[in-house]
């Protein structure tokens, strides 16, 4: 098993855990991420995070070559401060269907941590609110 591997997402610390964002090119990571941090969170990765297991966590941080770019879309690459290494907490799994009022969330096995795993639609009602409400109420506690 890898001691470290990276993954293809944009990831932010929101009080010290890590949320990752993952879809295919175009679904909206990167405009997630940006107003996440637009609401107080910080940048772990655009595009790209190092995930390193840690005893029975997983640690996201940047990888070196991207430190602190984020791309906004139309307008170029952003430098912006860069988050210290935080747990994986939940992964958002955006161009998917999801459903209205899921009653539980499936977890994804990554290096042999399980990691819950929610389908999501940003959509243009509220999605920084609704994904730091999804890290509330299913995330993993640091």
């Amino acid at each position: 098993m890898a001691d470290s591997l990276i993954m293809q997402a944009s990831a932010v610390a929101i009080d010290g855990r890590a949320l990752l964002i993952e879809g295919e090119p175009g679904s909206g990571k990167s405009s997630l991420a940006l107003a996440l941090i637009g609401r107080g969170a910080l940048l772990i990765g655009d595009d790209g995070v190092t995930i390193t297991r840690t005893g029975e966590q997983l640690i996201a941080s940047v990888p070196p070559n991207i430190a602190g770019l984020i791309e906004v879309r139309g307008v170029g690459l952003v430098q912006l401060p860069v988050a210290q290494p935080a747990p994986v907490s939940l992964i958002l799994t955006l161009g998917v269907e999801s459903e209205r009022l899921p009653e539980s969330v499936p977890a994804r096995t990554i290096m042999g941590c399980d990691i819950p795993c929610l389908p999501f639609n940003p959509g243009s009602i509220a999605p920084a609110e609704r994904a730091q409400w999804a890290l509330r109420m299913h995330g993993l506690a640091k």
